[in-house]
């Protein structure tokens, strides 16, 4: 019975169904084939309770401070003071992008949103300046994958929510291993510059970049908000959320007056889509964690995999393998939600502290953006930028190597994510 559901799984999985209905329906198939219509009748309730979390409440929160700040002209100014700041060495445009995203990740929390909202800005910018479109579009995917990384970060919510975490924990456990990650693809880039002889910008002036900081300063009020916020205990992470939208609004509205009243319906719309559509992805993937869970599959998983190691490191070299090759087949917040529980009781026996297991998890899925076939990050790119899917992939290698490489000193050297909320005692 459990191989039937399986195949079905897998078959809706290569017809692209949507993974939400691919759960949905996996789960639903389960409860007929074994006859069990007491699990059935408590599936709605199960779906509500999956969602009845304060935690959650951070989600559209976040998204919304993103969508204020991209309609008030937060997001220009920072990638134009990344620019100015940079712009005139070897690469310049290519270091301004790796920049830009490190900012924006304190803004969006989502690597498909910003990746998405870069390869139209940034992409162009490089073909004017004599980059190679390939190159352009992989380096604007590999560098949004900072954005799950450095606070505010929606897939830290939802691994916090699900795995009982603090997410506070887990926004400042981000910082170190967000900043690693943009120094290794710079010196990447520094790599790469002399190979291919980039090009250099014109310098900008002191009056220009002094002008350039002055405007910027209110756009960084977001992200100095949310984290002094949690930092001074003066609010927790959900509702640094709501304030950050709130100061995204007076910033966008009154301060930079980009962010007119035509626009708030857009803003508001596009928040509730993203939402709804997360959302109704986690109702989903808890009722097939639900199914998981009465089949026995997370004990089966901890008593396999204590019985072929009882070394943590061996432990986390396979989930490290693990999380790489199913990050390539299925998105990153349903892969989170459903292997969230079968791995709480391994780390558990392995004593591993659940703050940097979360960051290792939530960063293998979100390299997963980058590996075909279905690295959702590619598909938008190459959409966006107008780039042959298998041309982008090929160009993206490099980073994809070096964000395998970053993952596995991360994995290792625990000192390097832990040592934030070790200092804050969180």
């Amino acid at each position: 019975m459990t191989v039937f559901v399986i195949i079905c799984f897998f078959l809706l999985l290569f017809m692209s169904v949507p993974i939400s209905l691919v759960l949905g329906i996996t789960t639903v198939i389960y409860f007929f084939a074994v006859g069990n219509t007491t699990l059935l009748e408590s599936t709605p309730m199960r779906l509500y309770s999956g969602l009845d979390n304060f935690g959650l409440l951070a989600i559209p929160l976040f998204m919304l401070a993103g969508e204020l700040m991209n309609g008030g002209g937060i997001t220009t100014r920072l990638v134009k003071f990344a620019r100015v700041l940079i712009g005139h060495v070897r690469g310049g445009l290519a270091y301004v992008t790796i920049i830009a995203n490190m900012f924006l990740a304190s803004i969006l929390g989502s690597a498909n949103a910003q990746a998405a909202m870069m390869s139209k800005v940034m992409v162009p910018e490089m073909e004017k300046e004599g980059y190679n479109k390939e190159f352009s579009s992989a380096l604007t995917l590999a560098s949004s994958i900072v954005a799950p990384i450095i606070p505010p970060s929606m897939i830290f919510i939802i691994y916090g929510t699900l795995s009982g975490t603090s997410i506070g924990g887990l926004f400042m456990a981000g910082i170190t291993p967000g900043i690693i990650y943009g120094v290794g693809f710079i010196l990447l880039i520094a790599l790469l510059g002399y190979k291919y002889n980039f090009k250099k910008s014109k310098r900008s002036s002191i009056s220009d970049i002094l002008k350039s900081f002055l405007s910027v300063i209110p756009a960084l009020l977001v992200p100095f908000t949310i984290i002094f916020g949690i930092l001074s205990g003066a609010f927790t992470a959900t509702e640094s959320a709501a304030i950050a939208s709130f100061i995204a609004f007076l910033v966008g509205a009154f301060l930079y007056k980009e962010l007119k009243w035509r626009k708030i319906p857009g803003i508001l719309i596009n928040t509730v889509t993203a939402t709804a559509t997360v959302t109704f992805l986690i109702a989903m993937a808890n009722i097939f964690g639900w199914m998981i869970a009465f089949e026995q599959i997370p004990q089966a998983i901890v008593s396999e995999m204590t019985s072929l190691s009882e070394n943590p490191f061996v432990f986390l070299l396979l989930v490290n393998i693990l999380l790489l090759l199913l990050g390539a087949v299925l998105d990153g917040i349903a892969a989170l939600i459903i292997l969230v529980p079968v791995f709480m009781p391994l780390i558990t026996a392995f004593e591993i502290d659940p703050i940097h297991f979360g960051v290792i998890i939530c960063i293998n899925l979100t390299i997963g953006l980058l590996t075909p076939p279905v690295g959702t990050g590619l598909f938008i790119v190459s959409s966006i930028a107008e780039v042959r899917f298998e041309k982008l992939v090929k160009a993206t290698m490099p980073f994809l190597m070096m964000g395998i490489f970053i993952l596995f000193i991360i994995t290792y050297w625990e000192g390097a994510v832990m040592w934030i909320p070790n200092k804050l005692g969180l």
